[in-house]
């Protein structure tokens, strides 16, 4: 799927992650044939992804590359790839060898020219002080050189100073739309480099802050269209400041990332798009911009040869 072209930047729209079981019958058809591969299945519908395993751990070389090939057939489908965890919620000294094993990790994407950003998440307890501050100067430059894009959640980090730091060293800021409480950041458009980033995580305020929810809970939300509309007035005025603007669902819970993203598509387009077969079904509010693409689910073969790999 070529990159949808809106005004001046090119707008790629996609879910957090692929590999989730309650997809099934959703997103993905309920019975899978031979060497059907989540991943491609996808790209027939969305121009980017944003790797969500990293984050958990990194990945191999040889996994990576086998991704860049998947969707060696999609245009400019990009990714992006969510830091190892260990480097934003630990926050030790930075393990040379995991950093090697990270860019080790990176480097098909590179080759291929699929690598869009690296997305540099931290928790909500990572707040605006100065040994953070360095810390942050310190694992960014260890990054380097790829495109960075910084997710801080605490309302500290919303001032000109961070966003003057992010402007002098080409990062992009993280517009994320979470449950806003206490002292969270809110909804933002600021655009502090050429790549534009906005990550939906929902709105669930029964489970975000909640001791011991599981991930599944706390992104179980669905955008209602009100709320959908509230976000395309700021992608209007994001896509005017941007070369590539990325927009990410990451309230994946039972495929709501997807009948969301489908939906911010369909309205950046001003038609209706191509969707799962059963994606409307489960989530009627969406019908008037998503149509049925049918059994799609043939052309979502890995190459010949190729096992399905989720991670």
């Amino acid at each position: 799927m070529a990159p949808t072209k809106t005004r001046k930047a090119h707008v790629y729209v996609g879910p957090a992650g692929w590999s989730y079981d309650d997809w099934k019958g959703v997103v993905y058809p309920e019975k899978r044939p031979r060497g059907f591969h989540p991943l491609v299945y996808l790209a027939q519908f969305f121009n980017t992804v944003e790797i969500n395993s990293s984050f958990y751990r990194i990945p191999t070389p040889q996994t990576t590359e086998k991704w860049a090939q998947l969707v060696e057939r999609f245009g400019d489908f990009q990714f992006s790839m969510k830091l190892w965890n260990e480097f934003t919620h630990v926050r030790d000294e930075i393990d040379p060898r995991a950093l090697r094993e990270w860019h080790a990790a990176a480097d098909p994407l590179r080759r291929h020219g699929r690598l869009a950003a690296v997305l540099v998440q931290f928790p909500w307890s990572f707040r605006w002080s100065q040994e953070n501050r360095q810390y942050l100067e310190q694992l960014t430059q260890a990054l380097a050189p790829d495109p960075l894009v910084i997710e801080v959640r605490h309302g500290d980090w919303e001032n000109e100073a961070y966003l003057d730091w992010l402007r002098a060293r080409g990062f992009a800021f993280a517009n994320i739309d979470q449950p806003v409480m206490g002292n969270s950041i809110p909804p933002t458009q600021y655009v502090t480099s050429p790549i534009a980033y906005v990550r939906l995580h929902g709105r669930n305020y029964k489970n975000w802050f909640r001791d011991n929810a599981e991930a599944g809970e706390r992104y179980d939300y669905l955008y209602t269209p009100e709320e959908i509309e509230e976000w395309m007035k700021r992608l209007q005025e994001i896509i005017k400041k941007a070369e590539k603007v990325f927009v990410i669902g990451n309230n994946h819970t039972a495929g709501r990332a997807v009948a969301n993203g489908l939906q911010i598509k369909a309205m950046l387009e001003k038609r209706q798009v191509a969707g799962p077969p059963a994606l409307a079904k489960a989530f009627p509010s969406i019908a008037p911009y998503v149509k049925p693409a049918g059994e799609t689910a043939e052309e979502a073969r890995a190459p010949e040869g190729e096992q399905m790999t989720l991670f």
